[in-house]
């Protein structure tokens, strides 16, 4: 079944029109972001071009995609805004609460009975709303989406910051929070800043052990975790279109990890092989009749760096395997270099858990690779010497591998084959181990590895390399193991060394499954009632946020200044936690346990300005609130850093936080905070962070004048009597300022819906 092929035949059709009108317009030739952005705007086309980094846009994504853990929050949120059906196509996919712990049909029994009451209210909604619904165990949505929905030329957002996965097959796709696919479903424009394409110029080909994944292991090394900040990656040349498409989906997902806004690939031959192989050969014919429209012009071709913003140029044919991390995904090691950086950092060199899979690299191509490292491990006499996961990507993948005889293999050797679900990947681990406070090392091929991320475990080094590497480190034991150069000794006494990889883009035999796990939406959901009993632990009816006082803010406390690195997982984070993700207040206490307070280097131990007392994060904000006082959070730089998570935001705006202030945001928690009218602040003069004090109260003041480029100014009454005026900045335009004075972009929504009901 082609889903959506009305859609994309319209998008197709108006999409050469379109694209000639912008590139008039603009008076230059144009990138492959610029087409796809400029087909996809809300409205007519401007009479001058939007400036990059600086306009705000209206778009018209075509989809919207939401997993399990963000889609409660979000769909919550829609059944508040009058509407009786989404207006665009629109799907939730159950993969993020079946917790890894023995096995897939195991683990995914246990799912569906733990989380029976959120699964179906995830049902009844969407099948009342036109939701399409993608039951446990059909897969981890990114793939899910890649497999059925990704289009050539498309634009969608998707609530998990791993959405531009997509880019793999071409598409505009983007992570954003809850209260953005509110909008969209809702048939409301969908505003963001226009992003500064970065052009990544990829020559030459991948061979040896090096694969996909190390193209963007390598850039993030070059960029960092900020470095994509506000930007559209575009990866083209001959390079590029060698790749797998879904190489390039590995590429785009990992996207995130250096904070850009989405990353894509041109139309190719690779992209038309991968749509007609999962059944969609309409949509690779209706790409190949508009091909030049879902590439590059070849004036960008001919000379990228006068049309990107910054240009990155790697000849693959010279690139080596990389292991990144600990800690941080951009900390990228070359594999010859890995050994030294093991010794000279300390990092623990066994290896006690290897995995391999996820939303990243879970396709045919990387567990076909995988089989063949330990096919070729087993036929020399070795076994791995590591525990061996692997986590498939949807039930299409498990099945066709499991046709295929690769299950088989891993399971030869000892290794577990896990739910088609995120799983370890964010924490849905019930990881075994003898001392959890025992620095390990712990290897994924995951995308993110921040401390705590996978197992919950601050002691645990979790690195970062391809599903290869992954493999050949399980065999060896070792994280400093380099299977290009390094020999093993088998049961034999044998130094053997491992071949290099191999495998298959595409099943030579054609992807196969019986059930992939979908679930259409009723026809007319009219009747259809969707139940949240009053006493539930895992599901809460939202209330309304309140509007602005009308006056600044004042003698609000400090409630933590959080130092260094805080991500949504230090402010939310997922785990034991992802089964409140329907329950507002239950879930918001875990507020900012994970950040570390800058007075005391602990985390979840801040001082009560009531009472003098240290306590929890969460519950000195409840203090606060329960005493009708307000209270700021100060945080470094790229605060936010991570998943899309809104409860980051919604968390802190129901326990009374009115304003976050810090030395820089990373881009969707900042347009999360927005959303939930929320001030989301930036120190002017970034020293000022150290100005900052404990008992501190905090006045917000010029807020009777908010407008777009204007600062405000931020008080600092210090308990000595004495303080410190600063200025702050901020990037809210017109409409983000209603939101802030409504008490939040649902608000204005409810009251938009209102009136067009009252004018009927």
């Amino acid at each position: 079944m082609v889903f959506d092929l009305d859609l994309i035949k319209k998008v197709y059709a108006e999409m050469p029109g379109k694209i000639a009108a912008a590139r008039h317009t603009i008076g230059k030739p144009l990138t492959l972001t610029e087409k796809i952005l400029y087909a996809h705007l809300h409205g007519a086309l401007p009479p001058t071009s939007y400036t990059r980094g600086k306009h705000y846009v209206d778009f018209a994504p075509d989809r919207v995609a939401m997993q399990d853990a963000t889609a409660q929050m979000a769909l919550l949120q829609f059944m508040t805004c009058g509407r009786d059906q989404v207006a665009v196509p629109s799907t939730v996919h159950c993969d993020h609460l079946i917790q890894a712990k023995t096995g897939a049909v195991a683990d995914l029994a246990t799912a569906n009975e733990v989380n029976k009451e959120v699964y179906d209210f995830l049902a009844s909604i969407s099948n009342k709303y036109g939701i399409g619904f993608w039951k446990p165990g059909a897969g981890i949505i990114h793939q899910v989406v890649l497999e059925n929905y990704a289009f050539p030329g498309g634009m969608m957002i998707g609530t998990d910051s791993h959405t531009p996965n997509a880019g793999g097959l071409g598409m505009v796709a983007i992570g954003v929070g809850g209260a953005d696919a509110v909008d969209v479903m809702a048939g409301l424009p969908w505003e963001l800043k226009m992003p500064k394409v970065i052009g990544v110029k990829l020559t030459g080909k991948l061979n040896g052990w090096t694969s996909c994944k190390d193209v963007i292991l390598w850039v993030a090394g070059q960029l960092t975790v900020k470095g994509g900040t506000g930007a559209i990656v575009e990866y083209f040349g001959e390079g590029a279109d060698n790749m797998s498409a879904t190489g390039k989906g590995t590429v785009c997902n990992m996207g995130a990890e250096i904070g850009a806004t989405c990353s894509l690939f041109a139309y190719d031959e690779k992209m038309s092989a991968y749509l007609q192989s999962t059944g969609r050969a309409e949509v690779a014919s209706l790409a190949d009749g508009i091909k030049e429209h879902l590439r590059p012009d070849p004036e960008v071709y001919a000379n990228p760096a006068e049309y990107y913003d910054q240009l990155l140029e790697l000849d693959l044919s010279t690139l080596e395997p990389y292991v990144n991390g600990p800690f941080t995904p951009d900390l990228a090691t070359p594999i010859s270099k890995m050994a030294e950086a093991v010794r000279e950092n300390g990092w623990p060199e066994k290896l006690e858990v290897a995995l391999i899979g996820s939303c990243t690299n879970s396709s045919y191509e990387d567990i076909s690779r995988s089989a063949s490292i330990v096919k070729n491990a087993v036929s020399k006499g070795l076994k791995a010497n590591s525990e061996f996961t692997i986590t498939p990507g949807s039930e299409l993948v498990r099945f066709t591998i499991e046709r295929d005889g690769f299950i088989n293999t891993f399971e030869s050797v000892g290794g577990i084959v896990l739910a088609n679900a995120c799983g370890p990947c964010i924490g849905q681990w019930a990881r075994h181990i003898d001392d959890p406070n025992r620095k390990n090392t712990i290897i994924t091929s995951f995308n993110r590895n921040f401390a705590k991320r996978n197992d919950g475990l601050a002691s645990t080094h979790a690195f970062v390399a391809s599903p290869e590497i992954v493999t050949a480190m399980a065999i060896a034991g070792s994280i400093a193991f380099n299977p290009l150069t390094d020999k093993l000794k088998n049961a034999n006494g044998e130094e053997v060394l491992l071949d290099e990889p191999s495998g298959y883009e595409l099943p030579p035999k054609g992807f196969a499954v019986e059930d992939a796990g979908y679930q259409a939406p009723a026809a007319d959901g009219s009747q259809v009632k969707v139940v949240v009993q009053p006493d539930s632990q895992r599901l809460q009816l939202l209330q309304a946020f309140a509007p602005w006082e009308g006056h600044d803010l004042q003698a609000l406390k400090l409630l933590i200044k959080a130092k260094g690195k805080c991500t949504t997982d230090h402010i939310s984070m997922a785990g034991p936690w992802l089964k409140f993700r329907g329950h507002l207040d239950n879930i918001s206490n875990n507020m900012l346990i994970g950040a570390i307070n800058y007075f005391n280097d602990k985390t979840d131990t801040v001082k009560n300005q009531l009472t003098g007392e240290y306590g929890p994060v969460p519950a000195t904000a409840r203090a606060y609130k329960a005493a009708h006082i307000g209270s700021v959070v100060v945080g470094d730089e790229n605060y936010g850093e991570g998943s899309s998570r809104e409860h980051a935001a919604m968390e802190p705006r129901h326990l009374g936080v009115r304003a976050i202030l810090v030395r820089s945001f990373a881009r969707i928690h900042e347009t999360n905070l927005k959303k939930q009218g929320m001030l989301a602040l930036t120190f002017a003069n970034k020293e000022d962070y150290d100005k900052v004090q404990e008992d501190d109260n905090i006045d917000i003041e010029n807020l009777s004048s908010f407008a777009p480029g204007q600062p405000l100014r931020v008080e600092l009454n210090h308990a000595d009597g004495t303080k410190d005026v600063i200025e702050v900045n901020h990037t809210y335009n017109e409409q983000q300022i209603e939101w802030f004075k409504a008490g939040g972009a649902l608000n204005v929504i409810r009251a938009e819906f209102a009136r067009k009901q009252a004018g009927k």
